[in-house]
């Protein structure tokens, strides 16, 4: 009998089905009319976390490599636009540029060193190397310490479309999530990503096959790095704020937590958790420090009935009927 998972592995079609192109449309029509439903702000967060958990996804998701020091990029790169943006008067796609370059760098860094590790060992360095990058961002002058970066100037959009108009900022945010997301599936489903998962599953195979896992477990984390420093730019500039909150270990914790909930390993399933993360954030408020609770009280019920996340479960139930 011949051993299947010895051989290459094979990249699969990204040809979307009947009901892949359903669900894109019924979240395309969502996503439209949600500003005009809720308070768009509080949509415009929802999807600055959402694609800050879907980068988070691509590296441990389909990689298998767990960070706990995501919030570096999202931080870091929240404070270059704030202040490229409010003290270098950059115009607004600059200042995000600068933010994803200085994410994207940073990446190389943590990548370099944590990939030499495996497992919680790799967690415990990207974790270390965070809270290096949080004691910097307190202590260097241009973070505005404890207070932050405030009053950052949203600016215009190519010159002209005024992005202080919350509904021109939800649907500039919701374009660039939606590229994000593109470049995701079409990461995950080329050679590159299969490769990717081949290493996930079962890395001294994939090496016996030739593949340079390091080589592609940094380009992974770059990648990953880069998304999240996205996130966090546009964050800053919704909230019109970059913060300590946005670099602390807690931030990496919480996208960790969104990806789980969602679906590990799924494209949208990160969207979802985050999605639900805040919302609970927003509409438990008033109960104070009775959300972390009721935060863990849902990781513990998806933990339990959900293993593969909330998306991870579904997917698994149409399969299941649809093979019926």
């Amino acid at each position: 009998m011949v051993d299947r998972s010895l051989e290459a592995p094979v990249p699969t079609k990204s040809g979307l089905s009947m009901k892949t192109v359903a669900i894109v449309v019924v979240c395309i029509v969502l996503a439209v009319a949600a500003p005009f439903v809720l308070y768009p702000v509080f949509v415009i967060k929802a999807l600055c976390f959402a694609l800050f958990a879907c980068a988070l996804n691509l590296l441990l998701g389909y990689a298998g490599l767990l960070s706990f020091g995501h919030a570096a990029f999202f931080g870091m790169s929240a404070y270059v636009t704030a202040h490229a943006v409010k003290v270098w008067a950059l115009p607004t796609e600059l200042g995000i540029l600068a933010g994803v370059v200085v994410a994207a760098g940073l990446g190389v860094v943590f990548g370099a060193i944590a990939i030499r590790r495996q497992g919680i060992y790799f967690a415990m360095i990207t974790l270390a190397l965070a809270q290096m990058v949080y004691f910097f961002a307190l202590q260097a002058p241009f973070t505005g310490g404890e207070d932050g970066i405030q009053a950052v100037p949203r600016g215009y959009l190519l010159g002209f479309i005024d992005l202080a108009n919350p509904f021109a900022m939800y649907f500039f945010v919701l374009a660039v999530f939606v590229a994000a997301v593109f470049l995701i599936h079409r990461t995950v489903h080329s050679p590159f990503g299969q490769v990717l998962r081949a290493i996930r599953d079962n890395e001294p195979r994939a090496i016996s096959l030739g593949y340079d896992a390091d080589r592609y477990k940094l380009m992974a984390f770059v990648l990953s790095a880069s998304l999240a420093g996205l996130a966090g730019s546009l964050k800053a500039l919704t909230f019109q704020l970059a913060s300590l909150t946005d670099v602390h270990w807690h931030m990496s914790g919480e996208v960790v937590l969104m990806t789980l909930l969602g679906g590990m390993g799924t494209i949208l399933g990160p969207a979802v958790g985050a999605a639900l993360v805040v919302t609970i954030q927003n509409y438990f408020s008033s109960f104070g420090a009775w959300v972390t609770i009721i935060q863990g009280a849902i990781f513990v019920v998806v933990v339990l009935l959900f293993r593969r996340g909330i998306v991870g479960e579904l997917q698994a139930l149409f399969d299941k009927l649809g093979r019926r």
